[in-house]
């Protein structure tokens, strides 16, 4: 398929800028996959929209403050510094990180950079890469260790779509309600939407909830920079699943009852595991790099909540394996007329 198949025309401000005010307040674009009907509601509607015995899937990784900006040593000139993988597992006081950093052409190997706030982060270029990419060695000078620097003194890795800096507030709002596990540079935001009183009032009605983990990384959200969509190749990014979690999910496969990813990260951890084990999700962690396009065949996933994505990414062909291409592009156009917010902090789908 030609990546341009996955091409929308979005006016620019569509892209939400703040999050909404009250989580649950996002709208809610229902899309049906057998009929194509659409239909619109808030995402405060959702148990009326989903029954007893499904099941919600969520993931419950945590957003750690990944950019991190600073300044060259001895010139002075202002670095930033976007952590995509860690590359070890050293000592806590010294860490080696593969990372964006810009400006990329004047930091070579042995380029030294200082990183300042409440506490302080020292880093070293060991390695130039592709694509503006480098292998650094972040280092504490009082022997603490470089997470606890990098909480304190880094920044929420908001978009680059977000024509803003991050603010106090991001810190809690760019993350979900089930965030516990930290280790991801950027939310998996269809879980943005969720409040402790959704999630009980879901209880109430017979829904039930399971926890997975699949941090996201620079690979959910990678251009796609092939001309076919088959020649794409995604990044790695490690996964979780409990006993638990993997025990809850294969009892509603075998009770044939329906299974609703909230978000499409957590889509591809169930799929990723499914498609290794002959349709059932087995405890364990481990990494996935799946690639899910139309001609994918869903194993576990039967329903699916996410917000709305970019032109050509994954992410849209991702959305558009699971509910067809024509339909998928049919409902963006539909959120755009009808002027929903598109990306992190905007609207919602949800595919039944």
């Amino acid at each position: 398929m030609d990546v341009r198949d996955f091409d929308f025309d979005l006016p620019p401000e569509l892209v939400a800028q703040e999050a909404a005010a009250d989580r649950t307040a996002a709208r809610l674009l229902c899309l049906n996959r057998a009929s194509g009907a659409i239909a619109h509601t808030h995402v405060a509607a959702l148990p009326a929209l989903v029954g007893p015995g499904d099941l919600l899937v969520v993931n419950d990784t945590r957003v750690f403050p990944a950019r991190l900006l600073g300044r060259r040593v001895p010139s002075g000139g202002s670095v930033e510094c976007l952590l995509v993988a860690r590359c070890d597992e050293g000592r806590a006081d010294s860490q080696l990180w593969q990372a964006l950093m810009h400006p990329g052409q004047k930091l070579k190997t042995g380029a030294r950079v200082i990183f300042e706030g409440s506490r302080t982060l020292h880093g070293e270029v060991l390695e130039r890469r592709f694509h503006g990419r480098r292998i650094v060695r972040l280092s504490t000078d009082d022997g603490s260790a470089v997470d606890e620097v990098i909480d304190a003194i880094g920044h929420v890795p908001l978009p680059p779509y977000i024509k803003r800096e991050d603010r106090a507030a991001d810190r809690d709002r760019y993350q979900t309600v089930f965030a516990r596990r930290r280790g991801s540079i950027a939310a998996p935001t269809a879980g943005l939407h969720f409040t402790a009183p959704l999630l009980e009032t879901l209880r109430q009605r017979g829904v039930r909830t399971a926890e997975i983990t699949l941090h996201v990384g620079y690979g959910t959200f990678q251009p796609v920079r092939t001309e076919r969509v088959e020649d794409h190749q995604l990044e790695a990014e490690q996964y979780e699943i409990s006993d638990a979690a993997a025990a809850v999910i294969n009892d509603a496969l075998d009770e044939n009852r329906r299974v609703i990813a909230v978000g499409t990260t957590t889509t591809r951890a169930l799929e990723a595991v499914a498609a290794r084990h002959g349709g059932r999700v087995i405890a364990g962690s481990g990494t996935t790099a799946l690639f899910i396009h139309p001609g994918f065949e869903f194993r576990v996933v039967r329903g699916l909540l996410t917000n709305f994505h970019l032109p050509r990414s994954s992410l849209l062909m991702l959305v558009s394996a699971f509910a067809g291409r024509e339909r998928v592009l049919a409902a963006y156009r539909a959120a755009v007329a009808e002027r929903y917010r598109f990306y992190s902090y905007g609207d919602a789908m949800l595919i039944l």
